[in-house]
């Protein structure tokens, strides 16, 4: 297995950077290497995530080392064989498929190399700590706002992230939890926009078009509910729909504060990265984590976001 890795790794082409150095910290953290594999840097929400993470590699003195996957799930799997042959100490990844990452978890299990998911989950495999939002409350509080805010009746749509997610799953049942409960509410189309603004542009565009009644739409992210907003502000009907997303972007809450968004739901993605560090450390000094580690998530409206806003 080990000659197989090396192998696949060798032809492998994988961007990495790394912080923290030997020299740094106290104790056996100077010679912590973790690797941390990352969906995608080209959504603000995970380059905060990784944000956080090179802080408190910095604090704590480890070496990090950071990969892209690029939202490509084979990506991510070579990114994750070259931590294994690398021979990192501690794995963290946020998985672009929680299917699809299996496989890669299970070789670094197999290479007794511990992991520790965040974000996004795994299907499968052994993962020391899983650290993510509470996904099922804030698609439920998601709801609950959008369905207030349209009067309690109406036509609704709600805008899917990729397929085979935690995070897209887990919203959707917390959504699915608030459209149970309101009798008034007809969802009358859901669907994948792949986490990707041009994606939520171009289904909310389409959504639009087949539906002149509809009250509003909940995003699974707050990318693809910008792009619900420039659909909302082509079609004419921007001030008549309410848009919900998630995450708290800067862009999302400049757009609340702008009147164009009327809501999102804040997670804390460097404090994710914080926490996976710092987990990572401690599972390398052989200390016992927590299975599951969430982290709060807060309903943000015109009426709180000066709170969340730099």
């Amino acid at each position: 297995m080990r000659r197989l890795l090396i192998a696949v790794a060798a032809g492998t082409a994988v961007a990495l950077t790394a912080c923290g150095n030997g020299d740094e910290g106290g104790g056996s953290d100077a010679d912590v290497t973790v690797g941390l594999s990352i969906s995608t840097l080209e959504n603000p929400f995970f380059v905060t995530l990784r944000d956080g993470a090179e802080e408190a590699a910095d604090e704590a003195g480890v070496e990090l080392r950071v990969s892209d996957a690029r939202d490509d799930a084979q990506s991510q799997a070579d990114d994750v064989q070259d931590f294994v042959t690398r021979d990192v100490d501690v794995l963290v990844i946020n998985p672009v498929d929680s299917a699809a990452i299996v496989p890669s978890i299970e070789a670094a299990n197999d290479a007794d190399i511990p992991v520790v998911t965040v974000d996004r989950g795994s299907e499968g495999g052994e993962v020391a700590s899983h650290i993510a939002s509470d996904n099922v409350q804030g698609g439920r509080l998601a709801g609950e706002f959008l369905f207030e805010e349209i009067g309690g009746s109406g036509e609704v749509a709600q805008l899917e992230g990729i397929a085979g997610t935690s995070a897209a799953r887990d919203r959707g049942a917390g959504f699915e939890e608030a459209l149970d409960a309101a009798s008034g509410i007809e969802l009358v189309s859901s669907q994948a926009a792949d986490f990707s603004r041009d994606e939520g542009l171009t289904v909310a565009e389409n959504v639009l078009q087949a539906n002149a009644d509809l009250g509003g739409v909940f995003a699974q992210n707050d990318e693809m509910a910008l792009g619900a907003v420039e659909a909302a502000r082509s079609a004419g009907v921007l001030d008549e729909l309410v848009i919900v997303g998630f995450d708290a972007t800067d862009d999302a809450l400049a757009a609340i504060e702008d009147g164009e968004m009327d809501a999102t739901i804040a997670q804390q993605p460097d404090e994710m990265g914080r926490l996976g560090i710092e987990t990572a450390v401690s599972i390398a000094g052989g200390d016992d984590v927590e299975a599951e580690q969430p982290v709060e998530v807060q309903l943000v409206t015109a009426d709180n976001v000066g709170e969340f806003a730099e």
